[in-house]
């Protein structure tokens, strides 16, 4: 048996993609012992309605299910939250077996007050310990709503990955460092790019009130005709959804990123959005889409943004094409009647590199290049409810090879590799403070 990073055609993700493919064992790997019959499984979630939430809930309801290995039907499964003195038990039903607690009160979890609790499930001789956050996220009149009040999802993106040690971020204080410096520039909300990320930047984030999309690597090209890589890109989703689906922090399931319009490609991302809702129906499913650039306007209208909760795009006016002046008139208009989120936003710029403006590659041009766009986002269509540009950090990529500028490094960064800020880091922090005064 062997660890293989070796990337192929009819794999997710495929054979080509913009971050460093890491080899070897790049995270915990644990061995449990069990007892013959033990808890294997659960899901717990709010019921209660939006619109009877307060920060404080009293006569909360929840639900869930539990699903044991090994044991018999009619086996007692008891289900406690000892903080709020909550204790049921329920006999086992020889399959996925569906329970219901009624909460005197409870915390509920946000981003501004991430309160969490310990619940145990035992079975026989078994006892699972987790923490839990109670949480309601939704859609209503093109917002999303976070607990029944309109949240702004001031993000960033984030590869895995800890550039001051070149390697992949892989333990909690690694966790701990990253989404520190995304707090610091006054961050809720972060995209996880373009994988599922670790354990620790789940269970950090929970502990630490941030928001979370968590995305599988269907990436770019694809071979969206092969019925093999479909069943590949389901098991993952399934397996993400699995692993995470009781942290209050991750709010998006992400199908997707920047997947070509064509009617095969879109049957294939509707099967992994159809997927996801019946897996999970308590979250927001997305995917970074496509858009139709035009002189006159910018239309987001990809075909697969009909089956999304929320319409998310990457653009990347003023680097990719013209300068940032560009921003100054362009004009956005949405098909959809959904949140938009706009997924990536970023431009280049070597850390320690100062120039004028008008110069690639310096800190300056990277700093006009976000002034004009939070200039831009006050154009933005009425549903624009979050931003997470592109990138928290520079990260490895061997596609990047300008020789001056880039040297193996993706430096669109708001901080440099050593973890320096770059200009640019200011702008946003500036913007989220805003954006968070305005929408208290």
């Amino acid at each position: 048996m062997k660890v293989d990073n070796k990337r192929h055609k009819d794999e997710v993700p495929t054979v080509n993609t913009d971050w460093w493919n890491y080899g070897g064992i790049t995270r915990d790997v644990v061995l449990v012992e069990t007892p013959q019959a033990f808890v294997q499984d659960y899901f717990i979630h709010l019921d209660t309605e939006a619109s009877a939430l307060k920060p404080i809930t009293k006569k909360a309801e929840v639900s869930g299910w539990v699903k044991l290995n090994g044991a018999s039907k009619g086996e007692k499964v008891t289900v406690e939250i000892p903080e709020l003195k909550v204790k049921k038990t329920i006999e086992y039903q020889d399959s996925i077996t569906q329970f219901s607690l009624k909460l005197p009160k409870v915390e509920l979890w946000s981003d501004v007050n991430p309160k969490r609790y310990d619940i145990t499930i035992s079975a026989g001789s078994d006892v699972l310990h987790d923490k839990v956050g109670f949480r309601k996220i939704e859609v209503s009149d093109k917002k999303i709503l976070l607990n029944g009040k309109t949240v702004f999802l001031r993000g960033v993106c984030l590869h895995e990955e800890l550039p001051t040690e070149m390697r992949r971020a892989k333990t909690r204080d690694d966790a701990l460092t990253l989404l520190g410096w995304a707090q610091e520039m006054n961050c809720n909300f972060i995209r996880l790019a373009h994988y599922p990320h670790n354990e620790h930047i789940i269970e950090v984030a929970d502990s630490l009130g941030i928001l979370l999309w968590s995305e599988i690597p269907v990436y770019w090209t694809i071979d969206f005709g092969n019925p093999e890589v479909l069943k590949k890109a389901k098991h993952q989703l399934k397996e993400m959804i699995t692993r995470d689906r009781n942290r209050p922090s991750v709010i998006i399931w992400s199908v997707g990123n920047e997947t070509p319009v064509s009617p095969t490609r879109t049957e294939f991302m509707k099967e992994l959005v159809d997927t996801a809702h019946k897996l999970d129906d308590t979250r927001l499913v997305s995917a970074a889409l496509e858009v139709h650039y035009n002189p006159e306007k910018n239309t987001i209208d990809d075909p697969l943004g009909a089956y999304t909760d929320i319409v998310s795009v990457n653009e990347y006016l003023g680097w990719y094409g013209g300068l940032p002046s560009y921003c100054e008139s362009a004009q956005w208009e949405t098909i959809y009647d959904k949140p938009l989120i706009i997924s990536e936003v970023g431009a280049g710029a070597t850390p320690g590199f100062h120039s004028d403006s008008l110069t690639r590659w310096s800190e300056e041009y990277q700093e006009w290049f976000y002034k004009e766009q939070v200039k831009m986002m006050e154009r933005m269509p009425d549903n624009y409810t979050g931003i997470t540009p592109w990138i928290l950090v520079d990260f490895r990529s061997p596609k990047r090879n300008n020789p001056t500028y880039q040297d193996g490094w993706n430096r669109k960064g708001l901080k440099g590799d050593q973890g320096e800020k770059k200009k640019a880091f200011f702008v946003l922090k500036k913007y989220y403070e805003e954006m968070e005064k305005a929408h208290k």
